[in-house]
């Protein structure tokens, strides 16, 4: 297959389902990894019904094995990959005082660590003028504390995709965060932070142009 493809992992509704639907709008072929079979299913029909060609499979993303098989298995179907887009990060409703050490490394594993696992699966499938891009979070420089290991999630995943961007820049594939400054409306379509508005900010910094690349992109609405 030649078509452009984009990989999302940690898909379902929310902001990943809004950028799955952002590229199969734009005549991308789409594959999805995610947790939810229910959740993949439904969101790959909507996809076919938008006209993309559509894979996806269920994966725990914190498991290196299933998730690197997943994506492998996905990625060997269309034959490449020109986007990775990364979404998954963890909610606990814990201030520091509360949080354990293994409850704080078992997020960061989820919203951090599986960056690492996906683009090392990904990366024999990219070519020159591939992205990577992941969902951010104002929470990496103004963390809630009453949700502390979601900052510490945002703060690490940037400084990873920064690495990441560097390691990948001579090759010229190129890596970029978008921070979201501000609360998600899923209810108000009219809303800059309406899922759907997001997705588009997402879609447009992984098009940017290489000469004025930048490793974050802030998004204030």
């Amino acid at each position: 297959m030649s078509n452009r493809t984009v990989v999302v992992v940690g898909a379902g509704p929310g902001v990943s389902g809004s950028v799955a639907r952002r590229y199969a709008r734009a005549g991308w072929d789409v594959a999805l990894v995610g947790l939810d079979p229910e959740a993949l299913t439904t969101l790959g029909e909507e996809l076919q019904q938008l006209g993309a060609q559509v894979g996806w499979a269920d994966a725990d993303v914190t498991d290196p094995g299933a998730l690197a098989a997943a994506i492998t298995r996905l990625a060997e179907h269309t034959g490449r990959v020109d986007v990775l887009h990364f979404n998954p990060s963890a909610f606990r409703g814990k201030t520091p005082l509360e949080l354990t050490v293994d409850e704080l490394l078992t997020d960061v594993r989820l919203g951090v660590g599986a960056l690492l696992t996906s683009l090392q699966a990904v990366r024999p499938f990219m070519g020159e003028g591939a992205r990577i891009t992941a969902t951010g979070s104002a929470a990496a420089d103004k963390p809630d504390p009453g949700a502390a290991s979601l900052g510490v999630q945002k703060a690490g995943l940037r400084n990873l995709v920064r690495s990441i961007d560097k390691s990948l820049r001579e090759d010229g594939i190129r890596a970029a965060t978008i921070t979201v400054n501000g609360v998600l409306k899923p209810k108000d379509p009219a809303s800059p932070f309406h899922p759907e508005n997001v997705a588009a900010a997402i879609f447009d910094a992984a098009h940017q142009p290489a000469d004025g690349w930048r490793d974050e992109v802030p998004y204030d609405g």
